[in-house]
């Protein structure tokens, strides 16, 4: 499938999905069905690593349903942070599972979890609690973050969807994104072969090693990727409230006009969200196009270049956060008062956008971007820039 096909595909994909969003979200399913979707549709094979064509597909889909763009948008990215480790011969097998089109690929990978890996015998028994294991409970395969034992290093391994010892408990109904599967998982004594550990990230690495600079990459890779889903999320808003001002909006009886259409007020609200989100969109494959030159480094990469990818990432978050909450809330002004009615669903779009936003606190990167102007120090590498 080209990058043309692969952006019908999605569009096709969006469609389907927004005409029941509002139900499926009411029901709050686990959202095997959607996969089965994106199974259908081809998507799940494209190459991980052609950054440009996954993060414009993950905003299609997104705009349709924000929370099967958030799963499709991270089942690209798992499979491409599978080939940053050391056993090259087991994320080439992923990838080749991934090109037939049937597997989806989830992981277990909050950095503010404690998953262990203990020895047992000729392999690895891992135990403990994950939190937002987001698309776990429907996946294939799972990439599993876990600390050794002993606490000299973190690993990665890969474990099979539904293997003997891994529990998904029902305890996701948050607010938004309400289908992406993101509650706790649970492990207990699930055994890992070792030739199924992508790797390790011993504890003394830093940014002098070029193989611990480039895992640096994979915070910058869910920075854009949410970037996308954001502003899929203001896209879909958009269209939806602007189709909802046309067909169904009556107009204020003080402006004398017999459509809403032709308010000027209206018409001058839906411009200024317009405008913002025409500069989201450049700002969000901005950060796109900078991380994925930063990969293409590949173990070339330097700090410096890491830094401005990651400056990049942060204006996209920044922007994009704030057009999201602003615009899933503001088109409520646009579309009146019968547009809050639980059915139309127009409060999906803010509550999905609510619920990303605080995955992680947009200030912070906001006083990265601030700490550079000033002083022209680059953001320090974390979990989450």
């Amino acid at each position: 499938m080209n990058p043309a096909e692969a952006l019908a595909a999605a569009r096709a994909v969006a469609d389907r999905l927004r005409a029941d969003a509002v139900a499926r979200d009411r029901a709050n399913r686990p959202p095997r069905a959607e996969i089965d979707l994106l199974r259908g549709s081809g998507l799940l094979a494209l190459a991980p690593d052609d950054h440009r064509t996954t993060h414009a597909v993950t905003r299609i889909v997104a705009a349709g349903d924000a929370s099967i763009g958030h799963l499709l948008g991270y089942h690209y990215l798992h499979l491409w942070r599978a080939a940053l480790y050391d056993n090259a011969d087991l994320a080439r097998s992923l990838w080749r599972e991934a090109a037939t089109g049937t597997h989806f690929v989830a992981a277990v990978s909050n950095p503010r979890d404690t998953l262990t890996a203990a020895a047992s015998g000729d392999a690895l028994s891992i135990s403990g609690r994950g939190a937002f294991a987001t698309g776990c409970a429907v996946a294939d395969r799972l990439l599993i973050s876990a600390v050794r034992e002993d606490r000299a290093s973190r690993l990665v391994a890969v474990v099979r969807g539904g293997a003997d010892g891994v529990s998904h408990p029902p305890d996701w109904d948050n607010l938004g994104q309400r289908l992406t599967a993101s509650g706790s998982i649970v492990l207990h004594d699930v055994r890992v072969g070792h030739g199924d550990v992508l790797g390790t990230f011993p504890a003394g690495e830093d940014e002098s090693s070029p193989r611990w600079l480039r895992l640096s990459l994979v915070p910058l890779a869910f920075q854009a990727v949410l970037t996308q889903v954001l502003v899929g999320i203001a896209e879909g808003a958009l269209d939806e409230a602007a189709r909802y001002t046309r067909e169904r909006s009556r107009p204020w009886p003080a402006s004398g006009l017999d459509r809403a259409v032709d308010d000027p007020h209206v018409r001058a609200g839906y411009g200024e969200l317009a405008a913002t989100l025409h500069a989201a969109r450049l700002l969000a494959d901005d950060a796109t196009r900078a991380f994925a030159e930063a990969d293409a480094r590949g173990p070339g990469l330097t700090a410096a270049e890491r830094g401005r990818a990651a400056l990049t990432a942060s204006a996209a978050k920044v922007v994009s956060t704030r057009l999201a909450t602003e615009a899933t809330s503001r088109i409520f002004e646009f579309t009146g008062a019968r547009a809050t009615t639980r059915s139309t669903g127009l409060d999906r779009f803010w509550r999905d956008a609510r619920t990303l936003t605080v995955h992680d606190p947009v200030a912070y990167k906001a006083h990265e971007l601030g700490t550079f102007l000033l002083t022209g120090a680059l953001p320090p590498i974390t979990a989450y820039s």
